[in-house]
């Protein structure tokens, strides 16, 4: 993507038109596209690096499967942070009191499924890898100005497979 066109994009992303409409069409388009390439490819993708979050819904038990954008942590071992704008409104999206009631999850990234750990991230390394997600994405902080609460971030570690399959 050609800088001018990101820079549009980002503009676009803050608006608050945007915020109040997007929730209405891109997770559905998202959950399409990721069926139809058989997991490959989610449509957000195009702009952001995406995984496809399986988790344990906090209230119902039921699985929940939500397209994401997240911001991929290469080390020793690959982790994803995911930032819990919810695209700037007020209150806290549903998959992350998903993920503090159930925090083993799954996600799919680039074609894989992964098991993974998800841990809200506090305090000085919260600190840390919001200033990285605000270089990363620098809309996320017009979310955060926009709103009274401290937007999540979970980071997602990957973790061994049950023998039971999950």
């Amino acid at each position: 993507m050609t800088s001018t066109v990101k820079r549009l994009v980002q503009k676009v992303t803050s608006t608050r038109l945007f915020a109040r409409t997007a929730p209405l069409f891109i997770p559905a388009l998202d959950r399409a596209v990721h069926r139809l390439t058989g997991g490959r490819a989610l449509l957000s993708g195009r702009l952001l690096p995406s995984v496809l979050l399986t988790s344990t819904g906090a209230r119902t038990g039921q699985s929940r499967r939500t397209p994401l954008a997240c911001m991929r942590e290469d080390g020793p071992v690959r982790t994803w942070v995911l930032i819990g704008s919810n695209f700037g409104r007020p209150g806290h999206p549903a998959w992350t009191a998903n993920l503090l009631a159930h925090p083993d999850a799954e996600i799919s990234w680039q074609g894989r499924d992964i098991p993974v750990r998800a841990r809200l991230l506090k305090g000085a390394e919260r600190e840390t890898a919001w200033a990285a997600a605000v270089r990363f994405w620098p809309p996320y902080a017009r979310y955060q100005a926009r709103v009274e609460r401290e937007i999540r971030l979970f980071r997602l570690e990957p973790r061994a497979r049950r023998a039971d399959g999950d």
